[in-house]
């Protein structure tokens, strides 16, 4: 997809994201490798494709055939915002993603609370992810003691840290190898069960007897935290090899695809497996191939299938847990130690903290007959808090810098940037009250950890940035004092000059300069 010419705006927000984070152009990352596009799709895709898909079609079966409209819908929002995190991704390159975003747009604070927010689903997300992948891994080992799980489930946690400490190369490499593995299969599942499905076995357009509308959003709970995971490569966008392209390439295209294999296996199973079979069905993978072509030896296939694609998740998510922080520390807005790398370049704090979390929250499911799926809610939350102001600063930058660019652009930037803000608005909707609730806590939690790490940094207020005001095309009136002539040494002026401003325009009303 060809991107058109930056714009005298677009290279000085790249300036500015190099100025901010510094470490973004440097090389003490570039110690672990770079991740080129076909393992920054393989990371998008690794992270959204977890261990969900194969219980999701049992899930939707109890709901009904509306589930086919609301994923179709769902898979809409999913791609705005996935272009939306490309566009992004291309003007700001900097590591962190939708921490970078928040704060590039609406400052501090609110860079520190989208990561947070994505901070508290990327450890109680892989808590969530390793007890569905204990399940799996006693298809064979039958360890079914709690302790038995809970080893299971601490080994799941902590291999991923094992990899992400060894560097980015690494992790490329694994996540490369357990995408593939498992996405054959899927595929498989996807494309050739459409061949042998029954009009007879779907069921009713509305299962659960409910009302349409119940029935939609209930389905749409379930769907939409699937694709979380979509933002993955923007939050390691200086791990990526030529981020401004590779970003929304990376995102878009692992967004397409597990799309579109969500859609065709959900339809195929539906298809394969009698209705009341399915509902019922803790294996809908399975079974389909097993009604396919007779026999039982598909469970264990389907359930090694499950097991690569939640480790590889996991290998993911442990990533990410650790980069956003990273990113934020960097600004003072996390404890400086998250910022801190080993000689591979793999942040070694942020990784044994998040496991570490993780793995506290695996005890806390296991001890709590409910916990697991309040885990799942949570996590549906915190998500959408970066997707929210994400698209929320796609939408400020259009109204204000990008109205500089084709107005023919900024309309379709626009209702893409519009579908996203919708799809984050449905996942706060979907997740429900008690989870609203939680998550809502938890984000308060952040504040006193947010005035904390001001305190040790001796400031109050906003930390200082250098101001900007709307830019204009070449040629066109100039700035004045708010240009870039930066803060005076000797005190400023209410109607001082700047010693850059653009061109013959007006003095700027607040303007600073060198002699104020």
């Amino acid at each position: 997809m060809g991107e058109p010419k930056s714009t005298a705006w677009e290279a000085g927000e790249l300036t500015r994201a190099g100025a901010e984070h510094p470490h973004s152009i440097e090389s003490d990352t570039d110690s672990g490798g770079k991740l080129g596009l076909p393992q920054a799709t393989a990371l998008v895709i690794g992270n959204v494709v977890g261990t969900g898909i194969f219980l999701l079609p049992a899930s939707l079966a109890a709901i009904g055939t509306i589930s086919f409209a609301i994923m179709a819908a769902t898979t809409v929002g999913a791609i705005a915002l996935a272009i939306v995190f490309g566009k992004l991704g291309a003007r700001i390159p900097a590591s962190g993603g939708p921490y970078a975003y928040a704060r590039d747009a609406f400052g501090e604070f609110a860079g520190f609370w989208t990561s947070w927010s994505f901070w508290l689903t990327a450890w109680g997300g892989n808590a969530g992810i390793a007890v569905a992948w204990v399940g799996y891994v006693n298809y064979f080992l039958h360890w079914d003691s709690t302790a038995g799980k809970i080893v299971i489930g601490l080994v799941g946690l902590w291999l991923p840290a094992l990899i992400n400490l060894t560097g980015v190369k690494n992790i490329g490499l694994f996540q490369l190898v357990t995408t593939v593995l498992k996405f054959v299969p899927l595929i498989f599942v996807a494309i050739v069960g459409l061949f042998f499905m029954n009009t007879d076995n779907f069921g009713p357009f509305n299962a659960g007897g409910e009302s349409t509308w119940s029935a939609a959003w209930l389905a749409a709970g379930l769907i939409l935290f699937i694709f979380s995971g979509m933002e993955s490569v923007t939050i390691v966008a200086e791990r990526i090899r030529d981020p401004e392209r590779n970003v929304g390439k990376a995102s878009i295209y692992g967004v397409l695809a597990c799309s579109l294999l969500y859609l065709l296996a959900t339809v195929a199973i539906f298809g394969t497996v009698p209705h009341d079979a399915l509902m019922n069905s803790s294996a809908p993978f399975a079974d389909s191939i097993n009604n396919m072509f007779g026999g039982s030896i598909w469970g264990g296939v389907m359930a090694a299938c499950a097991i690569v694609s939640g480790i590889g998740a996991l290998n993911g998510w442990t990533m990410l847990v650790a980069e956003m922080p990273m990113a934020a520390a960097r600004d003072g807005m996390f404890p400086a130690g998250f910022a801190k790398l080993t000689s591979r370049g793999a942040p070694v704090v942020g990784i044994i903290v998040g496991t570490l979390l993780s793995s506290l929250m695996l005890l806390f499911a296991y001890a709590s007959e409910n916990a697991f799926n309040t885990i799942l809610l949570f996590a549906s939350f915190t998500t959408a808090i970066p997707y929210f102001f994400s698209a929320a600063a796609q939408i400020f930058w259009l109204v204000t810098g990008g109205r500089q660019v084709n107005k023919g652009r900024v309309a379709k930037d626009m209702f893409m940037a519009v579908l996203a803000l919708l799809f984050s608005f449905a996942i706060v909707y979907g997740s429900g009250e008690q989870a609203v609730m939680l998550g809502m806590l938890a984000m308060l939690i952040g504040v006193p950890v947010y005035i904390w790490t001001k305190a040790k940094r001796g400031e109050y207020g906003p930390k200082e940035i250098t101001a900007r005001k709307v830019p204009v095309e070449p040629g066109g009136p100039g700035h004045g004092g708010l240009g870039h002539g930066g803060t005076g040494p000797t005190g400023t002026g209410p109607t001082g000059t700047g010693p850059t401003g653009y061109g013959p325009g007006t003095t700027g009303p607040t303007g600073t300069g060198p002699t104020g």
